[in-house]
């Protein structure tokens, strides 16, 4: 099951399981879209996987399967 983390690792912009603004690789790390564009260029700083959106989980399946409360902030220059 993806793990739908609720912010962005660089900034700490909250991200919520409908953004459309979410970035994830295939480890799960995961940016907003202005830190994946301007800071990464779309490329994970942690693996070096490329950065996509992340898909949104529908609100019913929110329900069974909800998104991750735990924060992870590691702030880059």
């Amino acid at each position: 099951m993806l793990e739908l983390r609720p912010n962005c690792e660089a900034c700490d912009r909250d991200l919520p399981p409908d953004s459309k603004e979410a970035m994830i690789c295939t480890f799960e790390c995961t940016f907003c879209k202005s830190c994946a564009d301007s800071k990464f260029k779309y490329v994970c700083p942690n693996c070096g996987g490329n950065l996509v959106q992340r898909p949104i989980r529908p609100v019913e399946a929110l329900k069974f399967n909800p998104a991750s409360s735990k924060r992870i902030f590691k702030p880059r220059d």
